[in-house]
């Protein structure tokens, strides 16, 4: 095979491949873990879910597609966080599922931007409630104000038989952003909650599936979802020509190259050289106070304690009601931090492996 030959049959090969990798890794849209509670962001629940289960609510995570609702024995209600704003609208399956008992509460449905003020407090029974969406709706029969102004209605209901449906024109009714407004919070809370119920919050609409439903969706590996795609032909067929490439020629692909000579890390030689200076005159204190620091605001922002440091009894505190863990291993390694006095090189480890056994809480 001639020289230029090899050259476009690889350069076909490499693109191939290039697409191949993109079509599998690419990203996917993070804007679909608006709403999720396993979003940790200002845009998402995770808080809200810590608060309810604090009160020892009966919460739970759906991962499954709606239709399996119906199964379940006890009447539910079943929270959804949009993450784009959708028309109010119940389907037939929906309405049945509701008559029966059932409630639905959605959050971040699409409704005309009025003159009011983007940012609002709302008067309920719970405290003033933040709003921050201009969008209000005007209400049709049977719908009923649960929430909202002289503009129209922030939140309302709307009973179908036995069952409600209830709607939100803003998704951030009690997001992460508002933990300093525990109304938001208390509202939900109290808009979720009924007497019998089981409170379901819908994962499942943000791409969280249990392992049955990847199973029985054929997601179960990479291989099952090349499968169902033209992807699994395109890479059978690359590998095979590729193969019978290198079979022909039986011999290095282009000449040989030199290796290249590693980039030297600046920082990463920096910092070697701090701790050799360090080493050499015995300021172990130092390296202490400096990683002690560090680790400590780790943990803070872990516990949602901000990035200010605090009182050591404060954090013990917080630590021990946030992870259910003793206070005697996270006292050991602030005591250390605390007393700044010269500590041997086999006592530095030591704290520091502390350290790290502790990271396996949050």
């Amino acid at each position: 095979m001639k020289r230029s030959n090899r050259v476009i049959w690889f350069g076909a090969i490499a693109a191939s491949v290039i697409i191949l990798i993109s079509l599998i890794a690419a990203p996917s849209n993070s804007k679909i873990n608006i709403g999720s509670t396993y979003n940790r962001a200002p845009d998402g629940y995770g808080a809200w879910y810590a608060f309810m289960q604090e009160r020892q609510a009966s919460i739970q995570r759906w991962q499954k597609p709606f239709k399996e609702l119906e199964t379940q024995t006890r009447p539910v209600t079943l929270l959804q966080v949009n993450s784009y704003l959708n028309t109010p609208i119940i389907s037939p399956q929906e309405q049945k599922w509701l008559e029966k008992g059932n409630n639905l509460v959605i959050l971040g449905v699409r409704e005309q931007v009025t003159a009011a003020k983007f940012s609002t407090m709302q008067k309920s029974p719970v405290g003033d409630v933040k709003i921050d969406t201009g969008r209000r709706r005007q209400l049709e029969a049977g719908e009923e104000v649960d929430l909202g102004d002289r503009f129209g209605a922030v939140v309302w209901e709307k009973n179908y038989g036995k069952g409600k449906a209830i709607f939100a024109t803003t998704p951030y009714l009690a997001a992460n952003a508002y933990q300093d407004n525990l109304s938001n919070f208390q509202y939900l809370a109290d808009l979720v909650s009924k007497k019998g119920n089981v409170l379901f919050v819908d994962e499942y609409i943000h791409g969280y599936k249990d392992a049955s439903v990847r199973k029985s969706e054929g997601q179960g590996d990479l291989f099952s979802y090349l499968a169902k795609t033209p992807l699994l032909p395109m890479l059978v067929q690359a590998i095979a020509v590729l193969g019978v490439l290198i079979w022909a020629q039986n011999r290095r692909f282009g000449k040989p190259e030199t290796e290249d000579t590693p980039e030297v890390n600046n920082s990463q030689a920096y910092i070697q050289a701090l701790a050799g200076v360090l080493q050499k005159a015995d300021k172990n204190d130092f390296v202490v106070e400096m990683l002690g620091s560090y680790e400590q605001l780790q943990l803070q922002k872990a516990l949602g304690l901000g990035q200010v440091p605090i009182e050591h009894e404060t954090l013990i505190d917080a630590w021990v009601e946030k992870t259910s863990a003793t206070a005697t291993e996270l006292k050991a390694v602030l005591k250390v931090q605390s007393r700044q006095q010269p500590m041997s090189e086999r006592h530095l480890i030591s704290w520091l492996e502390k350290w790290q056994s502790l990271r396996r809480y949050y």
